[in-house]
Order: C-alpha cells, then sequence, then structure tokens
C-alpha cells in the first residue's frame, strides 16, 4: 500500500509530489545525521537511518538515491546552516574589527566541533571507495562562508574601510587565520578536546589584528 507521501500531488488535495515534503525530508535528515555521528559512515546502513527517522526504507529511497547521497545533503545542510549564521554576523551595523570577530568566533568554533571533525574523518576514511563523496564534500556551493565573507568584505571596500583588490582570496586567507594552530591538530587527533573558548577567541583576536594589518585602510 502505497504512504501518503510517496503519492503524486493531485489538482486537488493540495497533497505533495513524492520527495517534495520539506518537513519529512528534514525528518530523515536529522535521523540519518544521529546515526553518522554515532556509529560513522563505513557502519551506518540504511535499515539503522529507517529506525532512527522513523519512516520506512521506501520513503527514504523516494528522497535519497542512497546513503552517499543521504550523507551528502546531510552536510549541504549543516553548510547551509552555518552559512546563515555567519551571514547574520555580518548583517549587522557593527564596526569592522567587531563583525569580523562575531564572525570568526562563530565559524572557528563549528570548525573545531566534535562533529564537524568527526563528519570530515568520514569522509577522509571513505574516500579511497568513494572518492565522489569527499569531491562533494569539499567542494564550495555558491553561497557559503566564503562567499558571505567575501560579499561583506566588497562592501567594506567600497566604505573605504578596507583595502584590496581580490575580496575572494582576502575572505579565504580570514577563515584560514582564524583556526591555524586549531584545524589541523583537531583533524589528525593532536588535539583531542575541543579547544576553549578563550583560546579561539586569542586566535580570532590574533586573526583579525593580522587581516586589518594588510588589508585595513591607512586612511
Amino acid at each position: 500500500m502505497q504512504t501518503t507521501e510517496e503519492k503524486p500531488a493531485g489538482p486537488l488535495t493540495g497533497r505533495r509530489v513524492a520527495g517534495e515534503d520539506p518537513a519529512k525530508r528534514e525528518q530523515i535528515l536529522d535521523g540519518a545525521k544521529r546515526v553518522f555521528m554515532e556509529q560513522g559512515f563505513e557502519a551506518a546502513s540504511m535499515n539503522d537511518i529507517t529506525r532512527a527517522a522513523g519512516v520506512s526504507k521506501g520513503t527514504i529511497y523516494v528522497y535519497f538515491e542512497n546513503k552517499e547521497d543521504l550523507f551528502g545533503d546531510m552536510i549541504e545542510r549543516e553548510r547551509r546552516k552555518l552559512t546563515e549564521t555567519v551571514r547574520h554576523a555580518l548583517d549587522s551595523d557593527q564596526p569592522l574589527d567587531r563583525a569580523l570577530n562575531d564572525f570568526g568566533m562563530l565559524f572557528a568554533t563549528h570548525m573545531t566541533a566534535d562533529q564537524t571533525i568527526r563528519a570530515m574523518r568520514m569522509v577522509i576514511a571513505a574516500n579511497h571507495r568513494l572518492p565522489t563523496l569527499c569531491s562533494r564534500f569539499f567542494s564550495a556551493s555558491a553561497i557559503n562562508p566564503v562567499s558571505v565573507l567575501q560579499d561583506y568584505l566588497d562592501r567594506q571596500v567600497a566604505a573605504g574601510a578596507i583595502t584590496c583588490d581580490d575580496t575572494a582570496h582576502a575572505a579565504k586567507q580570514f577563515i584560514e587565520l582564524t583556526t591555524v594552530g586549531l584545524f589541523k591538530p583537531r583533524i589528525f587527533g593532536s588535539m583531542e578536546e575541543v579547544p576553549p573558548r578563550a583560546v579561539i577567541e586569542k586566535n580570532v583576536v590574533s586573526a583579525i589584528r593580522v587581516f586589518l594589518s594588510a588589508y585595513g585602510s591607512k586612511s
């Protein structure tokens, strides 16, 4: 018997076409995230995800082609959430250094968090047999933290607050500076614990100082 979410939308019923219910999609992704974070990509099965999401296996395959597709969409959802969060930090009328501080703290905290590190390790571990998963994980979508910061820097150049010929490159530089000495030790296991907020803040303050030394308006 066909479930409601798998029925095509009728012209008068108002039902959604199969695979187009945002709430159902989020429900599946929430369940998948719990399973992936607990078991890892390789060990996680679609049966596990089915149970965690509280849906039928048939419903999952209406929305996602396979486990790789599901994992990729989960990662992209988390990236979108981070992008929207850091965008809000830059949309205010705060002074340049304050806005960069808020952006840097949000970004560096996310990148050194346990969930982020576990997800990246999963992708790296699966790369030998699923190279497209790794490519999808690290490829930047059109809207991402770098592009959001670049747009902000473009506005600051127009306002005369900074001087920069390549804001895309400058955005990448600032992002790297916020996690220097933290991200690589985390991903490779030499820093097992999440860095304290004070340590992240010290990193971000230093990043702002270096960044503004290079690009800050001399006027």
